[in-house]
């Protein structure tokens, strides 16, 4: 019995180790959190609601096309680096894979200032 557990041991502390540094990574945690966060976060403001979940969510919440994840506070503020109005003009203008006016031809840059600061702002993780 005590030669099959050495001869397992090595490689249940090999597994632990793995799983201990790259499973279970602060790094892996908090991403993870952000996604959930980005999955689930609405805007407060009803009307905005419905914009960012017919405008903006579908890639912002999954991260698609580059997109950055809403909440997710380092990926957007390299982008805040710019400024607002850049951003802005991004959104109006297009950008990546996102079309013009992010797929929001009624919104006006209020809106859109709006939406992107809610999608700033880092998630509680």
């Amino acid at each position: 019995m005590t030669q099959l557990l050495l001869r397992h041991t090595p490689v249940t502390v090999l597994t632990t180790l793995t799983l201990l540094l790259f499973g279970c990574s602060p790094t892996g945690s908090s991403d993870q959190a952000i996604r959930n966060y980005a999955e689930t976060a609405q805007p407060e403001d009803s009307e905005l609601a419905s914009i960012y979940r017919r405008s903006c969510m579908a890639c912002h919440s999954r991260g698609t096309s580059d997109a950055p994840l809403t909440g997710d506070g380092d990926a957007w503020n390299k982008r805040l680096e710019k400024g607002m109005e850049p951003l802005v003009d991004n959104v109006v203008s297009g950008m990546g894979g996102m079309p013009p006016y992010g797929l929001c031809m009624d919104c006006d840059t209020t809106e859109f200032r709006e939406l992107i600061a809610f999608m700033a702002r880092p998630a509680e993780t």
